[in-house]
């Protein structure tokens, strides 16, 4: 992969949830709360124009992916500490000789709490920990709540000339899938303290 040297180089920064929250790996006994997260964050794109509404009807990981993730110890969730519920929840996993974020959901009654920031912060604290200096995602570019969010994070839009095999031959699933309704991009964060 092609390091870019005009690309910020950013530590993982623990984000402050509130004292309701609790941000921990994920066990067996989530799967099916994270499933459901996942299928409730997909109704936001029911309302949203070029042709996303497609990707409120997917369907969540499957159930053996999610165990995988579990125990790989590259899930995590956040739960609300008085009901247990999972309200949002990430995987991980490797491509490329990079930490890769699979999958970032959260409950859409849940947003704007900080939930997905630390779930992304707790994927780049495991990416550092393994000697990873950068993390990878894929994610619809002009997506509010997508592409946005993510460059305020410190992650830069990849060209696709700068795309490891691996992340390359995800990009080309996406588009067999159709996942590709919208611009849909590769992005890349690098980080520190590997």
């Amino acid at each position: 992969m092609i390091e870019d040297d005009d690309q910020p180089v950013v530590a993982p920064r623990p984000v402050q949830l509130g004292t309701d929250l609790e941000l921990r790996l994920a066990g067996a006994d989530d799967v099916e709360a994270m499933r459901d997260v996942e299928v409730d964050a997909g109704r936001r794109f029911r309302d949203l124009p070029g042709g996303l509404a497609e990707i409120a009807d997917d369907d969540p990981p499957a159930v053996d992916v999610l165990l995988a993730n579990i125990d790989n110890g590259t899930a995590w969730v956040v739960v609300d500490r008085a009901t247990g519920a999972v309200l949002g929840y990430a995987l991980a996993s490797m491509l490329d000789d990079e930490a890769h974020l699979d999958q970032l959901s959260v409950r859409e009654s849940a947003g704007r709490r900080g939930i997905g920031s630390a779930l992304v912060e707790a994927a780049c604290a495991w990416a550092v920990s393994l000697g990873f200096s950068a993390i990878t995602l894929t994610t619809f570019r002009d997506v509010a709540f997508n592409g946005p969010v993510y460059a305020r994070m410190g992650f830069v839009e990849l060209a696709p000339v700068d795309l490891g095999p691996e992340l390359q031959l995800l990009r080309d699933l996406e588009q067999d899938i159709g996942l590709d309704v919208a611009p849909r991009v590769a992005m890349r964060r690098r980080l520190t303290g590997a």
